[in-house]
């Protein structure tokens, strides 16, 4: 089994178990990581489920659609790696991902 690596924004990290075929967002909330809200339960429509992958890990996290560019281009706290875990899709290839978590969530 492979694991994902949350780290707060406070350097706190969170190693969670990797589960193919769920969300980055839902692998933090079955999880209890702090620092996501996930507001919306995954509709990419609050945003606070905004996570920064580590630069070496963003290829491999997908492409952005239309709706979660326009809810990233709101978030205070962005990057040139960040992402709506919401939108983000855990595969095996993703063992190892490390993303780190914002301040503060919309």
């Amino acid at each position: 089994m492979g694991q994902i690596t949350f780290i707060e924004h406070d350097g706190t990290q969170h190693e969670v178990t990797l589960e193919a075929d769920k969300s980055l967002m839902q692998h933090a909330v079955d999880n209890l990581v702090p620092g996501i809200d996930a507001d919306c339960g995954g509709g990419c429509a609050c945003g606070t489920c905004h996570v920064i992958v580590d630069d070496g890990w963003y290829a491999k996290t997908g492409a952005i659609n239309g709706d979660e560019q326009q809810m990233l281009d709101m978030t205070p706290e962005g990057a040139a790696t960040s992402r709506l875990a919401c939108q983000v899709q855990v595969t095996e290839a993703m063992d190892g991902l490390v993303v780190r978590l914002p301040e503060f969530q919309m």
